[in-house]
């Protein structure tokens, strides 16, 4: 039996979910009975059911499960939220072999399904494609293991490493249309999006999903002395909606990014943010990068040349990055860490 198929399988399904089941991971899962899948499930979002319960619940005959073998890409719960533990139904249903791509990092999970199931005579397999299964919960495991939410830097560069002109008092967009509607895309899958006073001030963005259907992301502003609620402008943004992050040292008097990374994202897990996409301006990117505190950067690069202007940040293009083309656009992801590694 090839489990790194059917664990391929748990991945595809999983992915389904990405933006809509915070604070929960990704999870999918499928059940097989002589080398065939009988049935499949996926968290859709917290409150709903577990990928394992969905999956059994779709098996028109109950009675094959106890000759069946059910994968789930991340370690089955054992401890009662919104839904029963997906351990009791296992063991109810006599399912005799269980396949685990990696264990939960969660302080409430981690290693209690497993041990469990092992208890009770369940023939357990874990580990199997581990490095795909964590690299599809970063989100979750950054949370959890680094007490921070998992951060995305974005922006967009002229060829000469220009992010604006020198002088424009309109917005100005550099990129073509549709690597616009990728970002609205991305921006559906993350729990978050952050931008400094400064830019809300200068462009006023809206910074939703208009262009993609999905979910609109938290959106929070760095701010530190409060000044956007003072401001007498027309915002798109909710001001009343959006998470400031405020500045916690009364005698600081500097206004403009006083703040730690560390502090903001400090800020950002209290409020149990599990990501969060950056999006801006040059100085509050550059914040993260200095500190290294980020794990993906996304640049787009055009084909045209500005010659002066604001500069992009600056960051090391050398590290583990992937190279894509939309349309005359170039699209750089660099990646700090080149795995995420659970912990044992």
């Amino acid at each position: 039996m090839n489990d790194a198929i059917f664990m391929e399988r748990c991945l595809e399904l999983a992915k389904k979910g990405l933006g809509n089941t915070y604070p929960n991971p990704l999870v999918g899962c499928v059940i097989v009975h002589e080398g065939k899948i009988i049935a499949e499930g996926w968290h859709k979002k917290a409150g709903c059911n577990h990928a394992e319960r969905e999956a059994i619940l779709k098996v028109k005959d109950s009675s094959v499960l106890a000759n069946s073998t059910l994968y789930v890409n991340l370690e089955p719960c054992d401890h009662f939220g919104k839904t029963p533990p997906c351990t009791d139904l296992i063991l109810k249903m006599e399912i005799p072999r269980v396949i685990i791509g990696c264990l939960d990092e969660n302080k409430q999970v981690l290693g209690k399904g497993l041990k469990k199931l092992k208890a009770a005579g369940c023939e357990v397999g874990i580990g199997i494609l581990e490095s795909k299964c964590q690299k599809l919960n970063r989100r979750f495991f950054s949370f959890h293991q680094k007490k921070r939410p998992y951060v995305i830097l974005k922006w967009a560069e002229s060829l000469d490493g220009f992010m604006a002109p020198k002088e424009t008092h309109k917005k100005y967009w550099l990129t073509d249309p549709l690597s616009k509607q990728r970002v609205h895309q991305w921006r559906s899958q993350e729990q978050s999006i952050m931008i400094g006073l400064q830019t809300v001030l200068n462009d006023n963005p809206k910074l939703n999903t208009r262009l993609w259907k999905g979910k609109n992301p938290l959106a929070v502003v760095i701010d530190p002395k409060q000044k956007l609620s003072s401001t007498k402008v027309d915002f798109n943004l909710n001001v009343e909606e959006l998470l400031s992050i405020k500045n916690q040292n009364q005698e600081d008097k500097t206004d403009y990014l006083p703040l730690k990374a560390q502090e903001i994202l400090d800020q950002l897990y209290n409020n149990n943010l599990q990501s969060v996409i950056i999006e801006g301006g040059s100085k509050t990117l550059q914040c993260f990068i200095d500190a290294g505190l980020w794990d993906e950067a996304r640049i787009f690069i055009t084909k045209d040349k500005l010659g002066a202007g604001l500069k992009g940040p600056l960051i090391n293009r050398d590290i583990t990055h992937s190279t894509s083309k939309i349309k005359s656009d170039t699209l750089v992801t660099l990646y700090k860490d080149s795995m995420i590694s659970s912990k044992r």
